[in-house]
């Protein structure tokens, strides 16, 4: 499956699509990035003086592609339909390191420990252009057509 064909299949639509790219996809890991352009509307009220982008919507956008995605991807191999996929995000731990300001871009990085019974866990990473480390943690959910 290529990038477009994986984001096309996600669902979700702007303003809450966190994905731009899908870099890299096998059976075991899946990587890409997105662009937090200035003009997103959470960045009018966190915060007033200084907007950076919370930790929910960073979680979303490491499920986004580190779970989701990856979980559209598995799914297709396995041969599934994906007409009506469904998820469902069951748990999250994730730890912070630095902050993600207006107009950074991205990259998140995800490794299956294990999709079994529809269930798909992994371990995702988010990396800055720096290539600094902004936060990790556990991300498991439900997906399902």
């Amino acid at each position: 499956m290529t990038s477009s064909e994986i984001i096309a299949l996600l669902p979700y639509q702007e303003p809450f699509l966190f994905v731009d790219e899908i870099t890299a996809v096998d059976e075991n890991s899946i990587s890409g990035s997105y662009h937090f352009h200035e003009d997103l509307s959470f960045y009018q009220g966190h915060f007033k003086e200084k907007p950076l982008t919370p930790g929910v919507i960073l979680t979303e956008t490491m499920a986004q592609i580190g779970l989701v995605s990856f979980g559209v991807y598995l799914m297709k191999q396995a041969g599934e339909e994906l007409s009506n996929l469904q998820i469902a995000l069951t748990s999250t731990e994730v730890n912070f390191y630095k902050p993600v300001y207006p107009d950074e871009r991205v990259v998140v990085k995800s490794q299956k420990e294990y999709f079994r019974f529809s269930k798909l866990k992994c371990a995702v990473e988010m990396y800055n252009a720096k290539d600094e480390l902004v936060c990790r943690g556990k991300i498991a959910g439900m997906v399902m057509s």
